[in-house]
């Protein structure tokens, strides 16, 4: 299998284009714009399959697909103090850690 077919792709409408656009979350530069969504994935992983080619050919690594990334499922956060004592008390009403108050936000 190509790495190619293991990236993240998206379709969505451009009203500013009037037309479907295609992405590739690994590769932001890359975009494909069709008046149909099928065409605009087809498009982009064509195109996405051209860019790893032509990096290998001049000896770059493309870009390591999200999909075969290995993740903690930790992350750090600042945020102001006030939110933070703010969650805190939401937590402690809720009777949940603030790990869990948060991780149920961002769900």
């Amino acid at each position: 299998m190509s790495v190619a077919n293991k990236y993240s792709y998206r379709v969505r409408w451009s009203e500013e284009d009037g037309e479907y656009v295609g992405t590739v979350a690994e590769m932001p530069s890359l975009s494909w714009l069709s008046s149909s969504p099928v065409e605009a994935l087809t498009g982009i992983s064509q195109l996405t399959e051209e860019a790893v080619s032509d990096m290998a050919a001049s000896g770059e690594e493309p870009p390591e697909p999200l999909s075969s990334k290995r993740f903690s499922g930790k992350f750090q956060v600042r945020i102001p103090p006030e939110l933070h004592r703010k969650l805190a008390i939401e937590a402690a009403e809720e009777r949940v850690s603030l790990n869990r108050l948060v991780a149920a936000r961002l769900a």
